[in-house]
């Protein structure tokens, strides 16, 4: 049966002339449409991950497709039982995933490939399949045998490139959540002298629905309150251990305590025994969130107003 709701995923590296004013307009169809979810807009394109029942979201990518800017744009598309996000944002910034990089992926990038691709050069012997994601990610899952980095954010990946010096006489496939900050990491490592550098198309979100996740292991880290996904449907395996008691589990939360916030791994048990935190001094914090069992906590609303700076007037 068909979940009512549609989770979409996607980015897309395209001019944006005039990227505040297209951000207002962009804000109202979200509204229109009543999606919820986060939608960052640059200079350098668009990049989103949003929430709507299935009827919205579908009318949500006829119309961004029909914009020819945005024409080859390629949605990730999961199922929900509700909303996974709270409240809608839709952010202006000077790029549309934070890298700090010197490279232009529409102008040079690593060779895209289908989950069939990926799985067929993946099993080569002169391939190194490369994790960009942060450490908290890729802790909680990762493919078999991937290379990965010790790094908090994306940015910090261009500090870390030394590291992979010894892959430079190999194919390099990179991969991350949906896609888009391979697209700066492979133009980077082709930048940086590395001449077989490919990208797994789509992300981990597209491998797992193309082609059934087999060999990532353990459960794939997403940005809205799910939390963690099922990816691997073929072969799939635990590799996390509980935060608290080492116990293998792939039950990811953030810590009840709103200061902490910590991604990690925690067991059921240890969940309900910490109502939720981390630690001990976590769950006697004066400011710990009441116990989710889910694990997620959302942001405080602050009298969140899903009209603010929105100038026009709706209508």
């Amino acid at each position: 049966m068909e979940a009512p709701y549609l989770v979409l995923l996607y980015y897309c590296y395209t001019p944006i002339e005039n990227p505040e004013q297209f951000r207002e307009e962009h804000h109202l169809l979200c509204l229109e449409l009543n999606l919820r979810g986060r939608i960052i807009i640059a200079a350098e394109g668009l990049n989103g991950t949003v929430s709507g029942l299935r009827a919205d979201c579908e009318r949500y990518m006829q119309i961004v497709k029909a914009d020819p800017r945005f024409a080859h744009i390629d949605f990730k598309i999961d199922q929900a039982q509700a909303h996974t996000f709270a409240k809608i944002n839709v952010r202006h910034k000077p790029e549309i995933v934070h890298s700090d990089l010197p490279v232009d992926p529409t102008e040079k990038t690593g060779i895209h490939l289908s989950a069939e691709e990926f799985k067929k050069l993946k099993a080569q012997e002169d391939v190194v399949i490369l994790d960009v994601r942060s450490k908290y990610e890729h802790h909680l899952g990762h493919f078999k045998n991937a290379v990965t980095l010790d790094i908090e954010h994306f940015r910090e990946f261009q500090d870390h490139i030394d590291e992979l010096e010894a892959y430079k006489d190999k194919k390099i496939i990179t991969y991350c959540t949906g896609g888009i900050k391979c697209e700066k990491a492979s133009a980077f490592l082709l930048e940086k002298g590395f001449e077989n550098v490919y990208q797994l198309h789509g992300g981990i979100i597209k491998y797992g629905i193309e082609g059934g996740g087999e060999d990532f292991e353990g459960k794939c880290y997403v940005f809205d309150n799910r939390v963690a996904v099922e990816v691997n449907t073929v072969n799939p395996v635990v590799i996390s251990d509980c935060y608290v008691c080492g116990t293998h589990t792939d039950r990811m939360v953030n810590c009840a305590n709103p200061e902490c916030n910590a991604h990690v791994p925690i067991c059921e048990n240890c969940g309900e025994n910490l109502e939720g935190a981390c630690s001990k001094t976590c769950q006697e914090h004066p400011r710990k969130r009441p116990y989710n069992p889910k694990g997620y906590y959302s942001k405080e609303q602050n009298g969140y107003n899903p009209f603010l700076n929105v100038r026009q007037k709706h209508k």
